[in-house]
């Protein structure tokens, strides 16, 4: 057998190496088109679901937030399995499916459920979805810092709470834009706050409660949409 192989090798030399170059080319073709990473990410398909709920023991956590959601994520298309960790103030929910879903598709299943179990949810807990990433993806990190005397337009030095504004609200928005970025996470400096103290002896003197406070600063902070004004037969 070997013979006969070694045999027409030889007096078809030529289409032996027509092939042998074929395949070759085919090899180095798929080598370049061959996604090569030193820690390749084998992770599952999987939603991760995070909720904080600030003052919430680990028990209270895991009653009132963490098994109601597993319980409603139960019977999605290709579910495999749920695991969660409850500590205080957080709850996380990780949805585990079978391999080769779609995870866009998986994420609006997760989505409906996570809307139709909101309101059986303690009053001010949302639950969120986890970016789309996992912990062998790319991390590309970086720090905003101001350079030595800069000042802003008033004259005053930039604080950690200026630099934080300025990657909330001009950089972050801007990396979201790039094409593959996933999530931007802020971490560190100071988030600007507002804090309302009132004084109880002097709500009793104008006969106000907290709650009129809280009512207030929800009328004052409140979004509308855009529309218009009728004025002598104009919109405006």
């Amino acid at each position: 057998m070997f013979e006969r192989i070694l045999r027409l090798s030889i007096d078809h030399s030529g289409l032996v190496l027509v092939a042998v170059l074929a395949m070759a080319l085919l090899g180095m073709n798929n080598y370049f088109k061959l996604p090569i990473d030193a820690v390749p990410d084998i992770t599952n398909v999987q939603v991760q679901i995070n909720t904080t709920a600030a003052g919430y023991s680990p028990l209270e956590a895991e009653q009132r937030i963490t098994f109601p959601i597993e319980m409603a994520m139960s019977g999605l298309p290709n579910l495999e399995y749920t695991r969660s960790l409850s500590r205080y103030g957080l709850s996380q929910v990780t949805v585990i499916f079978k391999d080769g879903t779609d995870i866009y598709l998986v994420r609006q299943l997760v989505s409906q459920r996570l809307q139709e179990i909101r309101t059986k949810l303690p009053i001010g807990v949302v639950p969120t979805m986890g970016p789309i990433s996992t912990g062998l993806g790319e991390i590309f990190m970086w720090t905003v810092d101001a350079a030595a005397n800069a000042r802003k337009v008033d004259g005053t030095l930039y604080t950690l709470t200026d630099l934080r504004e300025i990657e909330d609200w001009i950089i972050k928005p801007r990396m979201r834009m790039v094409e593959g970025i996933t999530e931007v996470n802020s971490v560190g400096g100071y988030v600007k706050q507002f804090h309302v103290a009132p004084y109880p002896e002097k709500l009793i003197s104008y006969g106000l409660t907290l709650q009129d406070i809280v009512s207030a600063l929800e009328r004052n902070n409140i979004n509308v949409g855009a529309g218009y004004v009728e004025k002598v037969g104009n919109n405006t």
